[in-house]
């Protein structure tokens, strides 16, 4: 399997979190082609990508609100989202479903942009922002506001609950908000905010994500092929015995993807020997 395969397998066996993680480093990617100054030596993303706190710009570019979480304004500030997105969204995921994760993400960006625009109203300046920061915070305290007490290790620390890596990330906003990036760091808040409130609406008995959930499922099912049923000429197999082989070699067929995808579950992708990735996608195919 060369490595083409092995990330189509990868995007396809991992969940959520996976994807977004693909989606963000590929719009990175197409970003770095097409807006990449080499003489300014950074991004100059449009207005129509990137969320403009000029209120006449956004009135017109009202899409910005789900754009500027896809893109980054710069490497690090791409791998720094990836690791905490990584992060929180593997923990996110132990309460909750990938539907539920895509539309916290979603939901708090568009949150923490809206927020980003206010404060830039009042400050009375105007701004560009790009980033999946505030989507993150949102999946990061809504998962510590749920399960505050949950316990990490972290290396070089030891073992922390989950409320004290949630603090100190929102301590560290707090502490450069007056310094730079003033609504930028607004942003995070926001987004943080939208987690705490997702969450408390959830525990009320109020899944705001779901009617986003199912017109993400109804837009996804316009654009699925409708399946033909075409016409087949049965063969009655008159030996039982040839029966019962096949239907046992699927059987250990089936038995073998699912203790490799249980193996995924619990140890993630990179668990996999190169005879089982092999396997699952041959079988894949």
């Amino acid at each position: 399997m060369n490595i083409l395969d092995d990330l189509k397998l990868q995007y396809k066996t991992g969940g959520m979190v996976q994807k977004l993680i693909f989606w963000n480093i590929g719009f990175f990617l197409f970003s770095l082609v097409f807006f990449y100054s080499f003489s300014a030596g950074k991004f100059q993303i449009p207005t129509w990508i990137a969320l403009s706190s000029d209120l006449g710009t956004f009135i017109r570019t009202p899409w910005t609100l789900i754009t500027f979480n896809f893109f980054h304004a710069g490497f690090l500030h791409l791998i720094f989202n990836l690791i905490v997105l990584h992060f929180s969204g593997r923990l996110f995921n132990t309460y909750f479903t990938d539907k539920q994760l895509f539309g916290v993400y979603v939901l708090g960006g568009i949150f923490s942009g809206l927020t980003f625009v206010l404060s830039y109203i009042f400050i009375g300046k105007a701004g560009l922002l790009v980033g999946a920061s505030g989507a993150i915070m949102a999946i990061l305290i809504a998962t510590a506001t749920y399960a505050p007490f949950m316990l990490l290790r972290i290396p070089l620390i030891g073992i922390v609950k989950l409320w004290h890596v949630a603090f100190v990330i929102l301590l560290v906003d707090l502490i450069q908000m007056p310094l730079d990036n003033t609504g930028g760091h607004l942003a995070h808040l926001g987004g943080a905010l939208f987690g705490f409130i997702y969450i408390k609406l959830l525990q009320s008995g109020t899944d705001i994500t779901k009617p986003f959930s199912a017109l993400l499922d109804a837009f996804a099912n316009l654009f699925k092929p409708k399946k033909k049923t075409p016409f087949k000429k049965v063969h009655r197999n008159t030996t039982k015995k040839g029966v019962n082989s096949f239907q046992e070699n699927k059987d250990v067929t089936q038995k073998q993807i699912d203790d490799i995808l249980d193996k995924i579950s619990k140890s993630g992708y990179d668990s996999l020997t190169k005879e089982e990735k092999e396997f699952l996608f041959k079988a894949g195919k």
